[in-house]
């Protein structure tokens, strides 16, 4: 027992299992539990025209409102002001803002009716943007529903003050408006589709298409060195890699559509769309993966598995809650990310074109890949742990 604690290696795999702990540990962990909302972007629509008060001046209740809201620091909001709620939803589109409040033109002669015998409290509208991202879209909810119940209550006092100056006895009707001087309405764009995971089925497709390129590359980087190995030139091998990892990567993104739709019921409208944007985002890793691989061998698994996990739990969260460590060093560069948010705006948004700012990151990183993985057939030496016999490499010379 006693040799068995002295052997130097069992200290070094104790210290090893604490590495991995710690490396893991940051990676599934370090970006995610600190994370908060700041700054979500949201439009706030003012239509509301003045209305006149009995003694002559005017009543603004829509400047009124939005002032407290934009005024309410501890929201964590960032208020965007748009003339019209058309601007406000092309904005939504463009996945600029995560929802909108809209104030409707008759907010003001809306509140003042309440002091008549027959009230119509006005309906305002709060728009979320569930496809850009859940979550932030159920906080912005949270928050304009609070911020709305305040500014309801100030404005029922103000109201009931100035029914009080005219009368001592209120209706019965205006003060059940009073309860509730405004309506509000919700309404959801861009809504996620049945089975789509509460909005994540981005992140979940963006992780198949990840873990299946990096098999197909490592399965090919294999069979690549084997080919060598028989006598195949490296230049051959290759290219050969590179046209069958992407017709293996359109093959993938097949599957899995068919998979998330017959298997598991995913919504999709455009499935067409989904596997071409796909196609490009599995194309765009195995390139990735494989140029490294063949550069680096077999320790760039380890890279590629550890850019995995620390880009994983960031897939599905707004850039809006992570740390600025976490935002800079991965969310800025992370390959997963683009590849996310592709597929976010071909699910949501209405498909390729909505998806070609981030598509083309993923063409621009695919083809400086793809050169670097042709560069690879200038290379001599290893391929995958195996030499090439030496009749082969002169042969090749």
């Amino acid at each position: 027992m006693m040799m068995f604690f002295k052997q130097k290696r069992l200290w070094l795999a104790l210290a090893g299992v604490l590495m991995v702990l710690m490396v893991f540990g940051a990676a599934m962990m370090g970006s995610v539990l600190g994370a908060k909302p700041q700054e979500l972007p949201v439009a706030i629509v003012v239509l509301d025209q003045p209305a006149a008060l009995p003694d002559g001046s005017a009543f603004a209740a829509g400047e009124l409102i939005r002032g407290k809201l934009t005024g309410l620091v501890q929201l964590p909001l960032s208020w965007s002001t748009v003339a019209t709620e058309a601007e406000a939803r092309v904005g939504l589109d463009e996945r600029r803002y995560y929802g909108a409040l809209v104030l409707p033109a008759d907010l003001s002669s809306g509140l003042l009716s309440l002091a008549s015998p027959a009230p119509q409290p006005p309906q305002v509208r709060i728009l979320v943007n569930e496809g850009m991202n859940a979550q932030a879209a159920a906080v912005v909810k949270q928050a304009l529903d609070q911020a709305l119940q305040a500014v309801k209550l100030e404005l029922g006092k103000q109201l009931l003050g100035q029914i009080g100056q005219r009368t001592q006895q209120v209706p019965v009707t205006a003060a059940q408006a009073l309860l509730a001087p405004i309506e509000v309405l919700y309404e959801t764009a861009h809504p996620a589709g049945a089975n789509q995971a509460s909005g994540n089925a981005p992140g979940l497709l963006t992780q198949l298409m990840w873990i299946s390129s990096l098999v197909a590359a490592l399965l090919l980087m294999l069979v690549g060195g084997q080919a060598l190995k028989a006598g195949a030139k490296r230049a051959e091998v290759v290219v050969g890699q590179a046209i069958t990892g992407v017709a293996a990567a359109g093959a993938a993104a097949a599957f899995i559509v068919w998979m998330a739709t017959a298997w598991y019921g995913m919504e999709l409208h455009q499935a067409g769309k989904v596997w071409l944007t796909l196609w490009l985002v599995g194309a765009t890793f195995f390139l990735l993966q494989s140029a490294l691989l063949n550069w680096i061998g077999l320790p760039a698994m380890g890279l590629l598995v550890l850019l995995m996990f620390f880009s994983m739990p960031l897939l599905n969260m707004a850039p809006e809650f992570l740390g600025a460590a976490a935002h800079d060093w991965i969310y800025a560069w992370t390959p997963l990310r683009f590849a996310s948010g592709a597929l976010r705006g071909t699910l949501y948004f209405g498909g390729l074109e909505a998806a070609r700012g981030e598509a083309g990151v993923l063409w621009a990183t695919g083809g400086a890949f793809a050169l670097l993985l042709l560069a690879a057939s200038l290379k001599r030496g290893e391929m995958a742990g195996v030499t090439r016999p030496a009749a082969a490499e002169g042969a090749e010379k």
